[in-house]
């Protein structure tokens, strides 16, 4: 009888010990070694957050839903702006800007929308270790639609930035959805620069916004110099190993059954979730706070060098930027601080319980806590300033380089599989002015989209001689696929 009360009483320390420190645990725990993000370097976020919003205005000329202060770019500067009807599914909405004050091309691609079955189907055409590129794994249905849209608009991307002197950045921007094809687009970018007019990977920019995990932990290290993420306190997309299309079902149970979600939903919407949940075979457990509490408690008992030893196990990409806004304990939000690293192990790996997991995810509250972030940034580097601003600004870039190639080469000490050293890494060249653009895609580009997509870059050609297949039918890495 004591040896049994003795057992009861030990497991019901440790079970309360584990509710303990869960429920504890709070986003800002995420980063809390990181260092903070400096004005430099955070600067282009709150724009790229209102450049995705745009993305969402059908005339932004009468723009229906401005966040504060507008959008603040010039209407005649967008080049493009596509809808799902020009699409037809493969791709989200995106906007292509030219920005001629800061000598930008942007690319912004909007996140998911729940009324859209292209979408769902996008996020659900993926399963474990289905897609294998560069060495690492990646999500599927993100991959082909970022191939989609290189196939659609590479020539345009190409024209725009040699007219322009070949001298501006390129940045790709995406929120939620949007987020993954925009990190893979990226991927795929600069793995073939040449075939965009040689332009240099120091001059590709992506910024990933409430990002999902689409790329396996090797290839969200080696990419953390071009990929940037934003995460907002405790959005829960980022720390979900769980495959998205359990996650997003969960959430259009959540958003469905939502009393007060009834005034805002059509019934043609209602009517197509329905068939949706009854596809699925959806019911109670799959509601979004018991999949994360679910989550929570397995990745309890599993290891974490078994996280880390899986290859197919996906991951945020790229460098963080945490916005932190909360305190354990503390009621309200706080002036938001920005902490950045590119972290391997720890690499938002814990579920957070709390009442702000989805909220935080929305792009409106990631634009105002990135614009109060920044202002904060603005003031502080006014009282503080001590030395020349170029100094400091070299300094930074010299640090970042410092932390890729430390990240880099923690990930080779951890046995990460396919991780690269900075032995491994490609040498870039800075004189990429001499480089030959590629001969194909030099037709007419005043013709119809699909004349002018014929003629240029096959990038689903492309991403396939990024492999080669052995004897026995496994794919590796053509390590020549870069040469022209």
């Amino acid at each position: 009888m004591s040896v049994s009360c003795g057992a009861e009483c030990v497991v019901f320390l440790g079970c309360s010990r584990w509710a303990w420190k869960r429920c504890t645990y709070v986003g800002s725990n995420d980063s809390e070694t990181w260092s903070l993000a400096t004005h430099d370097e955070f600067e282009p976020v709150p724009r790229v957050c209102r450049l995705v919003l745009a993305v969402y205005e059908t005339d932004l000329r009468h723009p229906q839903f401005p966040p504060d202060g507008g959008y603040r770019l010039n209407p005649d500067w967008v080049l493009k702006s596509v809808t799902y009807e020009q699409t037809l599914g493969r791709a989200p909405p995106y906007l292509i800007y030219v920005d001629h004050d800061r000598k930008e091309i942007m690319v912004a691609i909007r996140g998911l929308n729940l009324a859209k079955e292209s979408d769902y189907k996008t996020l659900l055409n993926n399963r474990l270790g289905m897609e294998m590129f560069d060495e690492g794994y990646v999500h599927h249905g993100l991959l082909k639609s970022a191939v989609w849209l290189l196939n659609e608009e590479s020539e345009t991307l190409r024209r725009v930035w040699e007219e322009t002197g070949r001298d501006y950045q390129m940045i790709f921007a995406g929120h939620s959805l949007g987020s993954g094809v925009a990190a893979l687009l990226t991927v795929v970018l600069v793995n073939h620069r040449d075939k965009l007019g040689g332009i240099p990977r120091s001059k590709v920019r992506c910024y990933a916004l409430a990002p999902a995990r689409c790329m396996s932990l090797n290839l969200a290290v080696k990419y953390a110099d071009v990929i940037h993420s934003i995460v907002l306190q405790d959005d829960f997309l980022p720390r979900t190993p769980t495959p998205l299309e359990d996650i997003f079902k969960s959430i259009f149970w959540l958003v469905f059954f939502s009393p007060a979600s009834f005034a805002y939903l059509h019934i043609s919407f209602s009517f197509l979730l329905l068939l949706l949940f009854l596809k699925q075979g959806l019911d109670a457990l799959d509601s979004l706070p018991c999949l994360l509490f679910l989550v929570c408690l397995r990745d309890t008992f599993i290891p974490e060098g078994r996280k880390l030893g899986d290859p197919r196990r996906l991951y945020a990409p790229g460098r963080m930027y945490h916005i932190v806004e909360r305190k354990f304990c503390r009621c309200g939000r706080f002036p938001p601080e920005v902490r950045t690293a590119i972290p391997v192990d720890g690499r938002f790996e814990h579920i957070i319980l709390s009442c702000n997991a989805t909220s935080d995810h929305g792009i409106v509250w990631i634009e105002r806590e990135s614009e109060k972030a920044l202002k904060i940034m603005r003031e502080n580097k006014s009282e503080t300033i001590t030395v020349p601003p170029r100094i400091q600004k070299l300094e930074r870039l010299q640090t970042l380089e410092k932390e890729h190639k430390d990240a880099l080469d923690r990930a080779v000490s951890l046995n990460i599989p396919h991780a690269v050293s900075t032995a491994d890494e490609p040498i870039e060249i800075k004189e990429t002015d001499t480089e030959e653009p590629a001969v194909a895609g030099k037709g007419d580009t005043s013709k119809p989209k699909s004349e002018s997509s014929s003629r240029g870059t096959n990038w689903d050609d492309v991403v396939e001689k990024l492999f080669k297949r052995t004897e026995s039918g496994n794919l590796i890495l053509n390590k020549e696929s870069d040469t022209p």
